[in-house]
C-alpha cells in the first residue's frame, strides 16, 4: 500500500483496554434500539459480510471482536494490490466490502462498480482526519504531488463516475488506515548516517539495496531519489509526463546495470528477509516490516529524511450491488471499525486510523504518546498480540503524528501515462 502490502495477519490480541466505550455511538440507530453498543439485531440472521482487500488490515482479532460485539461474521478474501482493483472492476458480486487504497481509484470509480458511501449513514463523518479530507494537519496544507486523498474523497452523486472537488454527501471511500513511507536501513551495517532518498541509488551500497516491484509505487521511491540527486526535476512525481518517465528508467537502467539493486520485491515478508539477513541495507520498505525485523532483534530503522516521505491511505467501499440487510450490517461494519477499538488495534502496528479521537479511547496513555506524540516509551511498547515491539525509553522513527503527516512530499498514485509507465518499468525490471 503502498504499503500494499500483503503482510501476514496477526494471531492472538492481548487487550489493552476493559471494556468497550462507546460514548460516542448512544445517538441514531443504537439509540433508536434503545441499546448502548452494537445491538445483537443481526445475530439470528447469521449475515456473512465478504470482506475483499489486502491481508493488511485483514485480522482474525478485528473480525472475533467486530462478531462478539454485533454477532456479524467477517469472511476475507485475502489477495494482492493489483487483484484487489481487477475483482471491483470485473467481479463487483463477488465480495460486500472491499478495502482499497485511494490511489486506486482514478481506476476504479470510472468503471462504475462502486457505490457513493453515504456520509449521513457514517456517524463519525465529521471526525475523520482532515488529513485526508482537506490535506492539512494543523491548518497547514501538506505535499500533494500524486493522488492525495482529498483529489479523490468525494463523488457528485450516489452513482456518480465523477469525482467532486468540494465535499458532497457522497465519499468513494472511509478511511481504514495511511502511513508515511520512507526508506528502511540497517543503521548497524551502514554505520553513517543516511538524511536524503538519494542514498537508495548511492553507488556506496553497491548490490545492496533493494526496490518495491510494484510499478505505480517503485516509480516514485526511484523519483524521490533521482530527485534528492539533482539528475530531474519533476512536475509531479505522481502524475510523470513521458520524457519525465523516459529519463528515470534510463537511470534506473543504467543503475541496475552497474549492480546497484540486490532484489527487486512485491511481497512483505520478502522485504523483511532481505533486511534481517542484511543482503540488503537499504530499501524501499513498509512501517510493519521494519517493525517485524526490529522484533527479530535485528537493527532495522523507518529513516526519516529530508525530502520527505512518500504517503498511502486506504479505505471501505462498497459494491453497487450491495442492498437491503447485507448493506445495513456493512456500514455497520465500517461505524464500529471507526469507534476506535480496530483504530487503535491498527495503531499497534504503526499505521494510522481515519478517527484518532476514538482509537484514542482504546490506548493506554503511554501507547498514545509513544505512537502520536513522538514521546518516549514511557514503558516497554508491544504489538497487538504482545510481542515486544521497543523497549521503554525508545522514540518512534521520525517523531509525532504532526512531524511525519506534516513532512509528506507526494502520495501514491495512478499516473495519466500509467500504461506507458509499467512498460517501461517492466523493460527496466528485465534489463
Amino acid at each position: 500500500m503502498s504499503e500494499s502490502k500483503e503482510s501476514p495477519a496477526t494471531p492472538e490480541s492481548v487487550e489493552t483496554d476493559k471494556g468497550l466505550s462507546r460514548r460516542t455511538f448512544i445517538k441514531g440507530a443504537v439509540a433508536a434500539a434503545g441499546i448502548a453498543g452494537f445491538p445483537y439485531v443481526h445475530a439470528q440472521e447469521k449475515i456473512v459480510l465478504r470482506y475483499l482487500g489486502t491481508a493488511v488490515n485483514q485480522s482474525a482479532d478485528i473480525a472475533k471482536k467486530f462478531k462478539e460485539d454485533t454477532g456479524i461474521e467477517i469472511q476475507y478474501i485475502p489477495v494482492t494490490t493489483d487483484d484487489v482493483a481487477k475483482r471491483i472492476i470485473t467481479q463487483p458480486n463477488s465480495f460486500d466490502i472491499v478495502d482499497t487504497e485511494y490511489f486506486s481509484l482514478k481506476k476504479l470509480i470510472p468503471s462504475g462498480t462502486l457505490a457513493g458511501m453515504d456520509v449521513k449513514k457514517i456517524k463519525l463523518a465529521d471526525k475523520i482526519t482532515p488529513v485526508l479530507t482537506k490535506g492539512e494537519i494543523n491548518g497547514k496544507k501538506i505535499g500533494d504531488q500524486g493522488t492525495a486523498p482529498k483529489k479523490v474523497m468525494f463523488l457528485k452523486g450516489a452513482r456518480s463516475t465523477e469525482f467532486s472537488s468540494t465535499p458532497t454527501e457522497w465519499m468513494t471511500l472511509i478511511p481504514t488506515t495511511y502511513n508515511a513511507d520512507t526508506l528502511g536501513i540497517r543503521p548497524d551495517l551502514i554505520k553513517r548516517p543516511v538524511t536524503t532518498w538519494a542514498d537508495l541509488l548511492n553507488p556506496q551500497f553497491k548490490g545492496k539495496a533493494a526496490l518495491l516491484n510494484i510499478p505505480a509505487i517503485g516509480i516514485m521511491d526511484s523519483a524521490m531519489a533521482i530527485e534528492a540527486m539533482g539528475q530531474v526535476k519533476y512536475g509531479d512525481k505522481g502524475n510523470m509526463t513521458k520524457a519525465e518517465i523516459d529519463q528515470t528508467i534510463k537511470i534506473l537502467i543504467e543503475a541496475k546495470r552497474a549492480g546497484q539493486f540486490r532484489a527487486f520485491w512485491k511481497d512483505f515478508n520478502e522485504s523483511v528477509n532481505l533486511m534481517a539477513s542484511g543482503e540488503v541495507v537499504i530499501q524501499s520498505m513498509w512501517s510493519p516490516a521494519v517493525t517485524k525485523v526490529r522484533t527479530m532483534g535485528v537493527a532495522c530503522t523507518f529513516q526519516p529524511l529530508k525530502e520527505g516521505y512518500r504517503s498511502w491511505a486506504s479505505g471501505f467501499g462498497f459494491p453497487r450491488s450491495l442492498q437491503g440487510k447485507k448493506l445495513d450490517a456493512a456500514y455497520e461494519f465500517v461505524n464500529w471499525f471507526q469507534d476506535g477499538w480496530a483504530g487503535a488495534y491498527l495503531m499497534r502496528q504503526g499505521y494510522y486510523s481515519g478517527v484518532l479521537d476514538t482509537a484514542k479511547t482504546h490506548m493506554q496513555p503511554y501507547e498514545w504518546d509513544y505512537w502520536i506524540e513522538g514521546k518516549p516509551a514511557a514503558q516497554d511498547i508491544k504489538a497487538p498480540d504482545g510481542q515486544l515491539l521497543e523497549k521503554a525509553g525508545t522514540v518512534r522513527d521520525g517523531g509525532s503524528y504532526t512531524q511525519r503527516m506534516g513532512a509528506i512530499a507526494c502520495w501514491n498514485a495512478v499516473m495519466d501515462e500509467n500504461i506507458y509507465m509499467v512498460q517501461k518499468w517492466n523493460e527496466f525490471i528485465a534489463a
